[in-house]
């Protein structure tokens, strides 16, 4: 198999989309153009080394455009036929979030597709081809299914403003060849970077230090109804049982809100779930009522959330990150016009039409019913400045901005959605950067490339899935299921701007040892969000090290490769596997996440009550991806790799020659596969790690051969338990 680049270069001739002989799309009309990906470095503002692999990999990309008939300010434009080659993409189904979806004929593609992955077999083991819509000048775009011809694809450029038009998009989609899946998707987001400049590369930005902590939410302890009093009692309770929060999220519910036909200058009393939050807005940038009332000490002293963190901080020594909740426009109606010294207007809610045809929302429901009160555009950094450095002096080190999809509702005054997501994702920047250290950020509810392509030059950490529901009766089991799968293959886009964060779970839920199994192998930051006196602590001691660490992965999740093309939820024969790397060793977590999936014609996620059985797989030493990370690379050269099983504690040889391990996985239950390369020499050694955590191979800090021919090891631990070497 040749490996120069020629051989994945794209053609359009004829009708026909081709790479390396491959036809990827027939029929293409005249009106598509394909032109080479080339790189000015006198006008990005990328660093020299991106540069340098961008024009290493750029004769394997090029971007896709369109010239539409007319200007206009959405322009649909069917590209081709996709018709027998299978594929795995990532769509918008709700406002908030996006999940993966598989199929084979271009008709199953589904609605605000963020991006395709093609199987391209033709161009050699793991061939593929990435397809990613971009932003061009105000325009972004997504795919969508022809509506009338059968696996026509469509890609769609929309500014969300009528007063906003073109017709010249000549870049608005990239795509990228080769026969590394993680590769080509990594080159992809590379090459964007570098020609939109818009936004950073996780690997051009620091983590929050929380990303490597255990934490807790307030969020199922409380909802809307969060108080000093819960949050001491329920720090309280972890660190009294040796499981310690070093970072906690005070969620929803803190804030000073109320409703418009509200008295302009208190809370709102007794707001709840259901809705009527979110036609609530922001009338002051300070704490609400329950948290102005705590006194230092209980009684005296300063007052308000400066004191009360001041004494927790006092009380529990450990706890290092407080992060609060807010919505991306201060709450989920934004903010009330009036009450604070911005020019802010409440604008009427519109759904774009991509989204009008997503899944029905109570959320979305309310913020139409009420709009939103939007703090003008020009004053977006004012905004978050008054409120975050308000928050910094108070103590607080992060937020958690929610309810970030929404500045597409109320964009057609502002330039539209491309326009009015710069300015606002500049003031937040800004603001982050000033105010919490530059890394204090969680964004949430955020799944749309208009966030990842404009608003992440400064954010490092983001929400990889939908969020964790508890669910009533079957949906309690086949819901986690869903959870998994999205935050995986999120993760394989996600991944590329920020840190993937699999959100919080509960650990004494019917389907928490499910979770927990898969945050031990995400990379991801550890948390929950348990009600008081309902805990796990056991549980929890197999993920968390009793000074509030974790045995982290190196990188985060990721579906393998034999997972890619698959539906790992409602398939009945696939298994979702994770492989993540460590150290001194690889991580496969296993799991039967059968029993639901993405209805298209009902427009929900829905329960497959014949898809919920015993599932059987298979796992391998080559299912590790080694080679993604340089320090790790060399473990794919083992001749020999020692195997851990979980929940049977067996240990067995394996050779890369080696058949595959088989085994059987009950519906929501999993298994997590370590493989520690044997060194050679005299002491054939493997250091497994401490095998009372769920991520074992975590624990091994260091590991030295020394002596004659290698007869002597130290092993560094961190941990208590049961050591397997």
């Amino acid at each position: 198999m040749a490996s120069s680049s020629s051989q994945f270069a794209f053609s359009l001739h004829d009708g026909s989309l081709t790479v390396g002989g491959a036809v990827l799309l027939s029929g293409v009309p005249s009106n598509v153009a394909l032109s080479p990906f080339t790189i000015d470095p006198s006008s990005s503002d990328a660093p020299a080394h991106l540069l340098e692999q961008a024009t290493a990999a750029a004769g394997r990309g090029a971007f896709l455009g369109f010239t539409a008939p007319a200007a206009t300010d959405r322009a649909p434009c069917r590209i081709g036929l996709l018709a027998g080659r299978r594929f795995l993409s990532v769509f918008h189904f709700k406002t908030w979030w996006s999940t993966m979806h598989a199929g084979d004929p271009g008709r199953d593609v589904q609605p605000e597709t963020q991006w395709v992955l093609l199987d391209a077999p033709e161009l050699g083991p793991g061939g593929c081809v990435f397809v990613l819509p971009l932003v061009q000048g105000s325009f972004r775009s997504a795919i969508f299914p022809s509506e009338d011809v059968e696996d026509g694809l469509v890609l769609c450029a929309e500014s969300g403003s009528p007063a906003v038009t073109g017709s010249d998009f000549g870049r608005i989609a990239y795509v990228h060849a080769g026969t590394d899946p993680y590769k080509v998707i990594r080159e992809a987001y590379m090459a964007a970077r570098v020609h939109l400049g818009t936004f950073k590369l996780m690997e051009e930005k620091a983590l929050p230090p929380m990303a490597e902590r255990f934490g807790w939410c307030t969020w199922d302890a409380f909802y809307l109804t969060v108080d000093p009093a819960g949050v001491w009692q329920g720090v309280s309770e972890f660190t009294d049982a040796g499981v310690p929060p070093r970072f906690i999220v005070i969620d929803d519910g803190w804030q000073s809100a109320n409703r418009d036909d509200d008295p302009p200058h208190a809370d709102t009393p007794g707001l709840v779930l259901c809705g009527e939050q979110m036609t609530a807005r922001l009338y002051r940038f300070d704490e609400g009522e329950r948290f102005r009332r705590y006194r230092e000490g209980g009684d005296g002293g300063e007052a308000g959330l400066k004191a009360f963190l001041k004494d927790m901080r006092q009380r529990f020594p450990s706890l290092d990150d407080v992060y609060v909740w807010q919505a991306l426009c201060g709450s989920w109606g934004g903010v009330r016009p009036g009450t604070a010294a911005l020019d802010t207007v409440v604008e009427p809610a519109r759904l774009s039409p991509g989204l009008a045809g997503t899944m029905d929302d109570l959320a979305v429901d309310r913020i139409v019913e009420g709009g939103i009160g939007l703090v003008q555009p020009q004053h977006a950094g004012k905004l978050y400045d008054a409120m975050h450095s308000y928050l910094a002096g108070a103590g607080v080190t992060g937020v958690k901005v929610d309810v970030m999809n929404t500045l597409e509702y109320v964009c057609a005054e502002h330039g539209g959605r491309v326009e009015l997501a710069k300015a606002y994702y500049a003031g937040l920047s800004e603001s982050v950067a000033a105010n919490f250290e530059g890394t204090g950020m969680i964004a949430s509810m955020e799944q749309c490339n208009d966030f990842f392509f404009l608003g992440t030059r400064q954010v490092g950490m983001a929400r990889a899935g939908d969020d964790f529901w508890l669910g009533n009766g079957d949906d309690a089991y086949w819901l986690q299921g869903v959870h998994m799968v999205n935050c995986s293959y999120n993760s394989l886009w996600m991944g590329q701007f920020v840190r993937p964060d699999w959100d919080m779970f509960q650990s004494d839920h019917v389907c928490a040892a499910f979770h927990g199994a898969s945050r031990a192998v995400s990379g991801s930051p550890i948390y929950v969000s348990n009600s008081l006196g309902c805990h796990d602590f056991a549980l929890l001691k197999t993920l968390v090290f009793p000074d509030g660490t974790l045995p982290l992965c190196l990188h985060y999740a990721l579906p393998t490769r034999d997972c890619l093309f698959k539906n790992p939820l409602s398939d009945q024969e696939t298994v979702l596997k994770m492989w993540n790397l460590n150290k001194f060793g690889g991580v496969i977590g296993a799991f039967n996440c059968q029993g639901a999936g993405w209805d298209p014609a009902e427009r929900r996620i829905r329960g497959h009550a014949h898809c919920y059985k015993p599932v059987s797989g298979e796992v391998h030493p080559t299912d590790v991806e080694w080679w993604q990370r340089e320090e790790t690379a060399g473990m794919a050269d083992a001749a020999e790799y020692a195997v851990y099983k979980h929940h049977s504690g067996e240990l067995v040889l394996m050779t890369p020659q080696s058949e595959p391990i088989h085994f059987t996985l009950q519906p929501s239950s999993y298994e997590i596969f370590t493989f520690a390369p044997v060194a050679g020499g005299a002491s054939h050694f493997a250091p497994v790690g401490v095998v009372d955590m769920l991520n074992c191979g975590g624990t091994i800090a260091d590991v030295v051969v020394g002596g004659d021919g290698g007869a002597e090891v130290m092993v560094k631990v961190k941990g208590a338990g049961r050591l397997v070497v």
